[in-house]
């Protein structure tokens, strides 16, 4: 995610919004941190007087009173201090409350390109790493600066009561100071941004490397991921070491220019004691406002070092709140649909053209180009390709995840980009390519966006899942692992199929929903949304015939433009794209079928028998039916089918 630098105090107005929402907590905290240095400042002087007194031979009587009163002083700035710090720290934990709300609701609202440019590990690492550097400023940062300013103020008045000339011997070397903090304090900001940008680069490949667990264990690379995340990992230390280097050069800094200070305070304010110029009290006194002051310089690195880190994780975080959706609902008055009836909405696309995204001064590779065609309210359509040719990016623009550069879809003659898309979205149930299911029970990811429990039970039974379900040891009560991954991917994208026909949609899209299961329990299904469709308007997008050849219309893709339309009879006439995708689906069914009789004792797994097809041995007819698929395969464009095997899909 590459930015322009922005400085640090621009970086961190983004963090007032949210500071602001506690601005009256924050002003009692600030108190109790300015009331605790000005009491505490007092201690200094009431020993100079007691030092004097003692000097002066004073009674005992008043030097009690001196003692009380300093205890009572610092039982008052203790009290302070804890208040001071039980406010702010709290007000930093509700900050980054706040904000990971507002990241995490903003972050949904944006549309897939921002995800596709941005690395799901390195937008966690902003979410946590990068928002607790931001927490240390809007707590501790805030309250130590103030705290470092209020005690630096209140020693410099006293010291300048009991010396100014003394005053001005001691402060001479910090003139250095503003020179020491720009300089560290820029280089500080620069390689924590670095280091916090090398998090995220760790943090992703770990990520990637749990969720895709088994492909590294099935390709053997367990020894070189672990080898690179190690290498990763190392640089990382050293990013960190070479930052707590420059945090540690700090410190030394800033403590030489104060001990500067101390040194000549102790030999000219030692002359001038010894000359009576100023008694062993006021001497005692500034060598203790000295302190004050000088341990707040201290403690300036450190409060430094916070803002910048912090600085250069609002960096990192306002990439993401600045990062605006292509999609949005229309700005004013939205247009709404006509009333419905039970048969669903008419759909029609108007010469719509697509291309993913593209970069400044790249060029956009068309994925749909000039489609037109209209579903009628009711009617199920199905749109056939191979793999490849756009009927994703087709199925993705009707739910508005993406919006056509060129053209027009209009939902009941509404053109969809007018509809608020809650609206729009409200009469979808849509089943993606790439299931997704929630680290939750079965019957939670079946009742996912408010769908009844009791349609999502009758839907399961449509989607041939109950048998499955019932199976498991808590029945929909069972808790699924992170994407399902204790569900077969047939059994994923049944439960899909059952999560979007359960919310009662009057726009059904079915997106290669049934890729994943074999060819009896595709019948099942196809047979149970038959009824399950009646009154719903319905887009099956397949690269399988046999998915959508019942359909009321069928529509070909081939490279993103239509080459064909019509009925299954009209289109298997015609002999064309479709009539070949048909054949090649037979000579698969064929070969499968060939397998499954030839298949080994007891071997009774469909799927796992159709990857036997290369060492099956079919009949002279079948190899060559198998032969002439393989000739076939070159002459064509569809680069789904492959030589007979490769070419039977589940």
């Amino acid at each position: 995610m590459s930015k322009p630098r922005t400085s640090s105090l621009r970086a961190l107005r983004a963090l007032v919004p949210f500071v602001n929402a506690y601005r009256g907590r924050m002003a009692l905290g600030l108190t109790c941190v300015v009331g605790s240095s000005a009491i505490a400042s007092a201690i200094p002087w009431l020993l100079r007087r007691a030092i004097n007194d003692l000097n002066a031979s004073a009674p005992p009587r008043d030097l009690w009173l001196i003692a009380m009163t300093m205890i009572a002083v610092t039982c008052v700035t203790g009290l302070l201090r804890f208040q001071m710090r039980n406010i702010l720290n709290s007000i930093s934990r509700l900050v980054e409350y706040d904000m990971r709300n507002a990241m995490f609701r903003h972050l949904i609202t944006l549309d897939a390109g921002f995800f596709g440019r941005n690395r799901t590990g390195d937008l966690m690492a902003r979410l946590t790493n990068d928002l607790s550097a931001v927490r240390m400023v809007a707590g501790p940062a805030i309250m130590y600066l103030v705290n470092t300013i209020a005690g630096g103020v209140f020693a410099l008045i006293f010291m300048l009561r009991i010396s100014p000339q003394l005053t001005g011997v001691a402060v001479l070397p910090m003139v250095l100071l503003p020179i020491v903090m720009a300089v560290l304090g820029s280089l500080i900001h620069t390689r924590f941004e670095a280091v916090q940008e090398h998090f995220g680069v760790m943090t992703t490949h770990a990520q990637e490397n749990i969720s895709g667990a088994r492909i590294v264990r099935a390709f053997r690379q367990e020894a070189a991921e672990e080898a690179h995340f190690a290498a990763l990992n190392e640089e990382y230390l050293r990013r960190n070491m070479g930052l707590a280097k420059l945090y540690g050069l700090m410190s030394p800094g800033l403590q030489l220019l104060a001990g500067l200070g101390a040194v000549a305070v102790l030999g000219i304010g030692g002359a001038a004691t010894l000359r009576g110029t100023i008694s062993v009290g006021d001497y005692v006194a500034f060598g203790l406002y000295l302190g004050m002051l000088t341990w707040p310089l201290i403690a300036l690195g450190w409060v430094i070092n916070l803002f910048q880190r912090g600085a250069a994780s609002m960096n990192r975080i306002n990439d993401i709140v600045r990062a605006t959706a292509s999609v949005t609902s229309p700005a004013g008055r939205a247009a709404t649909l006509p009333p419905h009836g039970n048969n669903g909405r008419a759909l029609e696309f108007r010469d719509v053209s697509y291309h993913y995204p593209v970069g400044d001064g790249e060029s956009p590779r068309w994925v749909l180009r000039n489609i037109s065609f209209s579903v009628r309210a009711g009617a199920t359509v199905g749109v056939v390709g191979a793999t490849g040719s756009g009927k994703s990016a087709l199925m993705d623009l009707i739910p508005r995840f993406w919006n056509p550069q060129e053209g027009q879809i209009l939902l009941d003659g509404v053109p969809i980009e007018t509809l608020p898309l809650d609206v729009l979205r409200s009469t979808i149930g849509y089943v993606p390519q790439e299931t997704v299911l929630f680290s939750d029970t079965i019957l939670a990811n079946l009742t996912y966006g408010g769908n009844d429990e009791a349609a999502a039970r009758e839907a399961a039974v449509v989607a041939q899942l109950e048998a499955a379900i019932v199976d498991l040891p808590n029945g929909y009560d069972t808790m699924l692992g992170e994407r399902g991954i204790n569900l077969s991917g047939g059994q994923k994208q049944r439960a899909a199929i059952a999560r979007a026909l359960a919310r009662d949609p009057q726009v059904v899209l079915l997106d290669d929903a049934l890729s994943a299961v074999d060819t009896g329990t595709e019948a099942a299904i196809l047979q149970g949304l038959r009824e399950e469709l009646t009154g719903r308007t319905a887009l099956i997008a397949s690269h399988r015939v046999s998915a959508v050849r019942d359909a009321s219309w069928i529509v070909v893709l081939d490279e993103g433009r239509i080459v064909e339309q019509g009925t299954h009879d009209t289109l298997v006439t015609a002999r064309g794209r479709y009539w070949q995708l048909l054949r090649r689906q037979q000579v698969s069914d064929e070969v499968e079928a060939t397998v499954w009789r030839h298949r080994p004792s007891g071997f009774t797994d469909a799927t796992n028998c159709r990857r036997l097809a290369l060492r099956a041995a079919p009949s002279p007819a079948e190899g060559r039916r198998c032969a002439g698929t393989r000739r076939r395969r070159h002459k064509s464009r569809a680069g789904d089918a492959g030589d007979c095997a490769h070419a039977t899909r589940q």
